[in-house]
């Protein structure tokens, strides 16, 4: 485990070695203590701090990913809206997932962080990185021009839900930055995590790609040409009101353990739109979203399903197969184009 702070290495490690199927071979106090013991130690799981002296963690990431491959937990600080663009760069280079350090005093964080580290590194011991991952590029030139995408502001004609979860952002990323503006669609994603990161990650996913982003709020129209994120901890689904889509946001049971929960979404929206939905099922663990992508199947839409070469954890998108089948199984940087062909083939919206 790896970070600046002798006390954090210390709690790390009483916390990674409470359950018994985890051992902590190794620490490091920066970056680039880590790369060299990285590559003496060989562990199965790096938890890696964001911000150290000598050598950053997203350096320290960025050639972990490139040159020995391996699941990375980052241990990020919390609070500030920099430290969130920190640790969402930190997922669109490979890491599987983070944790919040303590912001306090410790005894009031502890029991949190104890809970996720320990979530966490069990989702990591699932992880199948591959042998040669590029990180992603997205910092073009060309996305300057996006501006000149006009604003719509007509309601949407079809969607495209999208659910993920461990390894998600890196995935959206990828999607997000191959998408095209069709002119009558509109995005709606659910990505299990934090509330306090979702502002964060709109924006960046808004940089990195042709279309506006925003968290969905309660009653506001579903517009084409927008992607909406689904707020934290609540679900996101779509209502029809005198033939108009708008966003409901509720606070209702979790689903398939989870809240905010892809499955809501998937079947209002095939409710909604019926053969004018694509539903698509990212990279993430468990089943979420499998039993909405059968319902819009149901109803005439498509199904687009993450392939297994470029899934972080396969969990969702197994789950999703099973249960509903598909009509494409694509890397992320394929499902605008997969989302095209079904419309297409369906004479949905234009």
């Amino acid at each position: 485990m790896v970070d600046d702070s002798a006390f954090m290495r210390r709690l790390i490690t009483e916390i990674v070695e409470s359950r018994p199927e985890f051992l902590v071979v190794g620490t490091a106090a920066d970056g680039a203590d880590a790369l060299a013991k990285v590559k003496v130690l060989r562990p199965d799981i790096v938890t890696l701090d964001i911000q150290m002296p000598v050598l950053d963690g997203l350096t320290a990431l960025a050639e972990i990913m490139s040159s020995m491959p391996r699941p990375v937990v980052m241990l990020s600080a919390a609070g500030s809206a920099a430290d969130n663009s920190l640790t969402i760069r930190a997922l669109e280079l490979g890491a599987v997932d983070f944790v919040r350090k303590p912001s306090g005093p410790v005894s009031i964080d502890l029991a949190t962080v104890r809970t996720e580290l320990l979530r966490a590194m069990t989702a990591a011991s699932l992880v199948r990185v591959p042998h040669n991952v590029t990180p992603l590029q997205i910092d073009r030139p060309e996305l300057a021009e996006r501006s000149e995408i006009p604003v719509r502001s007509d309601p949407a004609r079809g969607v495209v839900v999208v659910a993920a979860s461990t390894g998600g952002p890196k995935a959206l990323s990828e999607m997000v930055s191959t998408l095209s503006a069709r002119p009558h669609v509109a995005i709606l994603v659910v990505q299990h995590m934090p509330e306090d990161f979702l502002q964060s990650f709109a924006k960046r996913l808004a940089q990195i790609g042709p279309l506006p982003v925003s968290v969905g709020t309660q009653g506001e129209v579903v517009v084409s040409g927008r992607i909406y994120l689904a707020p934290g901890d609540r679900h996101m689904s779509i209502v029809m009101s005198n033939g108009v889509p708008r966003i409901h946001i509720d606070r209702g049971p979790p689903v398939c353990g989870v809240r905010p929960s892809a499955d809501p979404l998937f079947r209002s929206a095939a409710h909604a739109f019926g053969e004018n939905v694509v539903g698509v099922v990212l990279t993430g663990m468990g089943r979420d979203g499998s039993d909405g992508l059968r319902a819009i199947r149901q109803a005439g839409g498509g199904a687009i399903v993450q392939d297994r070469a470029s899934c972080i954890i396969y969990g969702m998108p197994r789950a999703a197969l099973a249960a509903a089948g598909a009509d494409r199984v694509v890397a992320p940087r394929l499902v605008s184009s997969a989302v095209a062909d079904l419309f297409a083939a369906r004479r949905a919206v234009a």
